[in-house]
């Protein structure tokens, strides 16, 4: 564990049932005359659009609407929504969906206040500025991107995933109302719950964690654990629905101060290639990831596996972590997330293109066992035939 570190949270964070009502305030407190809301046709079709504009024409606020965003967010779209921004002449962001949405709308920000194509901003502290005022609302217990600082973009070009990684992005509000998320249907519930678990576990156990980061991760795995199946089986479940965002929330923080590792690594060049639902593909490498990692430090492997089910019994370390192993093979059962075979869209011909890929992931020196091409390849085997 890290004792020499920096913990830094620029996102004001407001957390409550009915807290979207609060959304026109929140535009004018941050000065702004015309919103740009950034969705897809989900949240459309769920008609949480209207509750959300409903709300800003009552407070008076004009707005223009982009909801063509997709999942794994495309370079081109952010351009397109770009596009959208600068002849609207909007003054603030509004991220209303789940990751992609919410990544989307810091990449058009950044665009707003730097100019230039997407591509010229991926890197580490590479922006001049801040981005335009946003605020994000998320509609998923997932991604934890209303408060990270970074946004996850796919390049169409190389097909690999890229990373505005910089704490100018941060959205300057997060309004997080569990009402929101009743709508979200089951499977998108399970993949998304258990994204939030692999942010929870790679903070933790990544080599870079610190005592706070730990701290949450901790807590997020508790609530996560308890509420996943019970808000996949009863979407109307208020209290496992406040539960799941909240440990959603809790591990963005975590994984945004601390880092990620290999099991992110693998499933950013999985949805790169194959457009994977981001959870999905978190969920089949968690596993498998969490195993090889077991060596580096049995004693975190251990506390994680206890906190999802398994018992000491005098067992050692490296004997209580492996059962973690199965326990995250039961959870991802238990709320139906298809092992990656069953995709049907996986070549293991492409295994190499994606373990390279993997191993120049920003996130890859933070995984707490060094993994050559040669480990990855080996894993996405492992993950494809388990």
């Amino acid at each position: 564990m890290i004792w020499d570190f920096l913990f830094q949270l620029p996102t004001r964070i407001e957390f409550g049932n009915g807290k979207v009502k609060e959304l026109a305030q929140r535009v004018l407190e941050l000065g702004g005359k015309k919103a740009l809301l950034v969705t897809d046709q989900g949240i459309v079709k769920s008609g949480i659009l209207d509750v959300v504009t409903g709300v800003l024409e009552a407070g008076g606020i004009a707005y223009a609407v982009y909801d063509q965003v997709k999942p794994n967010p495309r370079d081109v779209d952010c351009m397109s929504a770009y596009q959208l921004a600068k002849e609207a002449e909007v003054d603030v962001l509004i991220g209303l969906g789940g990751g992609s949405s919410m990544d989307t709308a810091k990449a058009v920000g950044t665009l707003l206040t730097h100019g230039g194509e997407i591509k010229d901003w991926y890197g580490l502290n590479v922006l001049e500025k801040p981005i335009t005022p946003l605020i994000c609302i998320p509609t998923t217990a997932g991604t934890g991107s209303e408060i990270t600082f970074f946004s996850v973009i796919t390049d169409t070009n190389t097909k690999l995933k890229m990373n505005i990684l910089d704490a100018k992005v941060a959205p300057k509000i997060a309004l997080l109302d569990p009402e929101l998320t009743v709508t979200l249907p089951a499977h998108v519930t399970a993949s998304t719950g258990m994204d939030a678990l692999t942010h929870a576990i790679e903070a933790y156990t990544c080599n870079i964690s610190e005592p706070i980061t730990d701290a949450l991760a901790l807590y997020a795995i508790d609530l996560i654990v308890e509420n996943l199946p019970l808000a996949v089986e009863d979407g109307g479940n208020l209290e496992a629905r406040r539960n799941m965002l909240a440990g959603s929330l809790i591990a963005g923080i975590a994984f945004g101060n601390s880092d990620v590792g290999g099991v992110h690594c693998m499933a950013e060049a999985l949805g790169g290639l194959y457009d994977t639902p981001h959870g999905v593909a978190n969920s089949m490498l968690l596993p498998y990831v969490f195993e090889y990692n077991i060596p580096a430090d049995p004693r975190k492997h251990a506390i994680v596996a206890e906190k999802l089910g398994a018992k000491r019994n005098g067992r050692t370390d490296e004997e209580v972590a492996q059962e973690g192993v199965q326990l995250l093979k039961d959870l991802a059962k238990t709320v139906s997330i298809p092992k990656m075979k069953e995709l049907g869209n996986v070549n293991p011909e492409d295994f190499r293109y994606l373990a390279e890929a993997a191993t120049k992931n920003v996130s890859a020196p933070s995984n707490p066992r060094p993994a050559t091409m040669e480990d990855y390849l080996k894993l996405f085997y492992t993950a494809y035939e388990g």
